[in-house]
């Protein structure tokens, strides 16, 4: 079973194996570094859904609607 970003607790290390986003939005976090492959460390979840990640030296936030389609494993 796949597992999204959104299930990732804070703490963990986890490892991007891909989106499924619209086009424009995948190629733009293609652009600020978030390729298969990748580390991404979730810091913090919020009540609402939205979530801290860090990627490449740089802290995102991130709603539930994206991180639910962005699969990762763990590290």
């Amino acid at each position: 079973m796949e597992k999204t970003l959104q299930e990732g607790a804070p703490g963990s290390l986890l490892k991007v194996r891909g989106a499924r986003l619209p086009l424009e939005l995948e190629r733009r976090l293609q652009a600020l570094g978030m390729t298969p492959g990748c580390p991404i460390r979730v810091l913090r979840k919020k009540k609402h859904g939205a979530m801290i990640v860090k990627l490449r030296g740089s802290r995102f936030a991130l709603g539930s609607a994206i991180a639910s389609r962005i699969i990762v494993e763990e590290a």
